[in-house]
């Protein structure tokens, strides 16, 4: 029986009703641990009574369990209001920790203004500021538990959702190759839709379920309850047709930006003496930004450096060790603006690599490594003395990675919107780095959409989860030599 003619029960409904569940479970029972933790801290642990002494009467926990009772509902509305509780939240637990962060924190804010006009019983401010504090670590472990216990259900396939692809390109084949192989985002593409007749389909011809005209009658055949839609920006009129098309049906549709949108994606209306105006560039960063990510880049760096001092010795006699030349290899890159600086990085392959074969990137195995070079790039070891650019202001911890003149003059007219990326200063680590964009296979399209995302939605939270994403790409990264 070919595929699209089976009817499918909608088993991911289970899934959207126990994860859930699972969640406010345990929101409530992290807040509740919370609340007992903090109120034998504050009142029984001895090294914290000494430093913060009481001295009346010990209030009983009774009053503390009915504050919670009556909190705890407005607590899961105040989650609820930012869709903390849907399922599909496949989210990287760092962007987590600061959004439950944010919403314990009004939900503190909402329990201290409620003990002010309830003086009946004695509260301690003391364990709702320590509530604040451990609530917020028990909430992001509790939900990393469930995340996870989440992913493992989708990559076992249960609970996923058959999904339809509505578009044959680029953007549709980066899908399919992202969500088919790991289940764990909870989609399962059953196949895609398209008009095109030509057989460049960018995937694979088994997938086709049929035309545009035929995807509400698919989504009947099919059960399927996404559409994902890859059709580029020029065409968007189609889109109109296929919600009109499926109107009734009970179907989500979810679209891919091309890197049109994705360039575009900061729009903001500003209103001038009652004129509004449409900002479709802005600076990246305002003197206090600047100035902010420049003291955290010089702290982490100073941080970094001393922490790694024993390895940076050890590298540095194990690359004189092993090859002829200088332990260090600096060469002339671009950064904000086009100013020139000399990265310095430990040398990974023989002296005067490029002597021959003139200005080309590193492919993997190349002869041209030095007997620990390749281990030195796998492991980004390499670019540990760029830490030493980011004390002097060369570069940054986190940014667009440098180039070198010659390929920014080669791609600068082939590549639209690719000296966008000298807006701000050049970085170690970058988001298209993290997304797994390194090495000379991938696109660098692609890349440039990435770099020109950062830019237009930088912050330190930003800046700090690239950095934790880095230290898993140093480890687990495939693309990396």
């Amino acid at each position: 029986m070919n595929y699209i003619e089976q009817k499918f029960n909608k088993k991911s409904q289970r899934i959207d009703f126990l994860v859930p569940l699972l969640n406010i479970l345990s929101d409530s029972a992290a807040v509740l641990c919370a609340f007992l933790a903090a109120y034998w801290i504050r009142f029984f642990f001895d090294p914290f009574v000494k430093l913060f002494p009481f001295n009346g009467i010990i209030p009983p926990l009774s009053g503390y369990i009915q504050l919670y009772i009556f909190i705890i509902p407005i607590w899961l509305l105040i989650f609820q209001s930012r869709k903390m509780f849907r399922t599909k939240r496949i989210v990287f637990i760092f962007d987590e920790f600061f959004l439950i962060g944010r919403l314990v924190t009004f939900g503190i804010i909402f329990s201290f203004g409620l003990i002010f006009f309830y003086r009946t019983f004695p509260y301690s401010r003391v364990v709702l500021v320590l509530t604040w504090f451990i609530s917020i670590i028990l909430i992001t472990i509790g939900r990393y538990i469930v995340l996870k216990y989440e992913k493992t259900l989708y990559n076992k396939g249960k609970g996923l959702k058959d999904t339809i692809i509505a578009g044959n390109n680029q953007s549709a084949f980066d899908i399919y190759n992202k969500l088919d192989p790991h289940k764990y985002a909870g989609f399962n593409i059953i196949g895609f839709v398209d008009d095109s007749d030509t057989n460049n389909n960018f995937l694979p011809d088994k997938l086709k379920l049929g035309t545009y005209n035929e995807l509400a009658m698919l989504v009947q055949k099919t059960n399927a309850e996404t559409v994902l839609v890859a059709i580029p920006s020029a065409d968007h009129d189609k889109l109109y047709e296929l919600m009109k098309m499926c109107e009734g049906e009970n179907v989500e549709f979810l679209m891919v930006p091309d890197f049109l949108e994705v360039i575009t994606s900061s729009v903001r209306v500003q209103e001038i003496d009652g004129i509004p105006f449409l900002k479709i560039k802005s600076i990246p960063m305002n003197i206090w930004n600047r100035i902010l990510k420049r003291a955290f880049d010089f702290i982490f760096a100073v941080a970094i450096l001393l922490i790694t001092s024993p390895l940076f010795i050890i590298l540095a006699i194990l690359v004189k060790l092993t090859s002829k030349g200088p332990v260090f290899y600096s060469q002339e890159r671009l950064s904000m603006t086009g100013k020139k600086f000399n990265m310095i990085k430990f040398r990974s392959m023989i002296t005067d690599a490029e002597q021959k074969t003139g200005a080309v990137y590193v492919k993997k195995g190349d002869s041209r490594y030095t007997p620990i070079g390749e281990i030195l790039r796998k492991y980004s070891l390499d670019e540990l003395p760029q830490f030493i650019n980011v004390l002097k202001g060369d570069m940054s911890i986190v940014g667009p990675r440098p180039e070198r003149e010659y390929f920014i003059n080669l791609f600068k007219n082939k590549i639209p919107k690719y000296l966008e990326r000298h807006r701000v200063k050049c970085g170690i680590t970058g988001w298209a780095q993290v997304n797994g964009l390194r090495g000379s296979d991938t696109s660098i399209e692609k890349r440039i959409e990435y770099d020109i995302y950062y830019i237009e939605h930088w912050s330190i939270i930003f800046d700090l989860k690239i950095i934790i994403k880095t230290i898993k790409e140093m480890f687990f990264s495939k693309a990396a030599y």
